[in-house]
């Protein structure tokens, strides 16, 4: 693998934890990731109408775009009583661990010895960072592992509406599109009605954590198209230990060395799960 995909997978690792720093510093959160949607709609937009996909893939662009707005609902959620350095970990952590677990109970897809030992590897990291002194409020924790569940569920949707949409553009396009719709709606339908001053400070950094949430998802596509998958996803997990150094660095969260270990474990289990050589 190149030096090049590595620093485009480090790169990415590095959005994705930018963009949630961006949505945790709002001071409306539901309200900041609501705006942060209209940056991937209007990219979208060119993608959806001028590719549809087939028919069969619909079921799999609705059902992806509910789970969207259901992931960022319950991201916002955890974020209200933990901090970024806390709850990021947990999120990104519970994915590989809930997929590779879902995989040995339901289709006994029985794992290797790397990804065994990933698996208690991000099992003991996140409850290092949900027990003991100064750990996040448990509705946070617990928020944060149903947002790992909902990752979790569209990306499996994702993998087989991607193929039977027959091309990528057109699935992805449309998706956000509909989410871009329904997360408005959502707002609305919770909070009565959705302002947005587009000269205002605020909406402007939620319009650039969009933006960074685009880079960090055009970034890793890009290494994908370069690269093998496995060591490219292992390498992006590194994004929970970027976490825990922004939100020492920028938004003054405590940062204890027995979060650092914490973290760093949830990372290396993550690798472990992902690698593949």
């Amino acid at each position: 693998m190149s030096l090049v995909v590595i620093g485009l997978a480090l790169f990415a690792a590095i959005m994705h934890a930018t963009w949630n720093a961006f949505l945790r510093t709002g001071a409306d959160r539901l309200w900041s990731v609501t705006v942060m949607s209209f940056s991937g709609t209007v990219v979208a937009v060119p993608f959806a109408i001028s590719h549809l996909p087939v028919p069969n893939a619909w079921p799999y662009v609705i059902l992806s775009a509910c789970l969207q707005v259901a992931y960022s609902v319950f991201l916002v959620a955890a974020y209200k009583n933990g901090e970024l350095g806390q709850v990021y970990p947990i999120v990104r952590g519970s994915v590989p661990l809930l997929v590779t677990l879902g995989g040995a109970l339901v289709v006994h897809q029985h794992p290797t010895v790397p990804q065994a030992i990933g698996v208690a590897l991000i099992a003991l990291g996140i409850m290092s960072l949900s027990l003991g002194k100064g750990r996040a409020a448990t509705t946070s924790i617990l928020f944060a592992l149903a947002t790992g569940v909902i990752i979790a569920s569209y990306a499996t949707v994702d993998a087989i509406g991607v193929r039977t949409a027959g091309s990528s553009e057109s699935y992805v396009g449309w998706v956000l599109v509909i989410y871009g719709i329904l997360l408005p709606t959502t707002f609305v339908a919770l909070r009565g009605k959705l302002t947005v001053d587009f000269r205002a400070t605020e909406t402007l950094k939620a319009l650039g954590g969009g933006l960074v949430a685009l880079v960090a998802y055009g970034v890793v596509v890009a290494a994908f198209a370069l690269g093998p998958a496995g060591p490219i996803t292992a390498i992006r997990e590194t994004s929970v230990v970027f976490a825990a150094l922004i939100g020492r660095l920028f938004l003054g969260e405590t940062l204890r060395p027995r979060r650092i270990v914490a973290c760093v474990i949830v990372a290396l289990g993550a690798i472990s799960i992902g690698y593949r050589s």
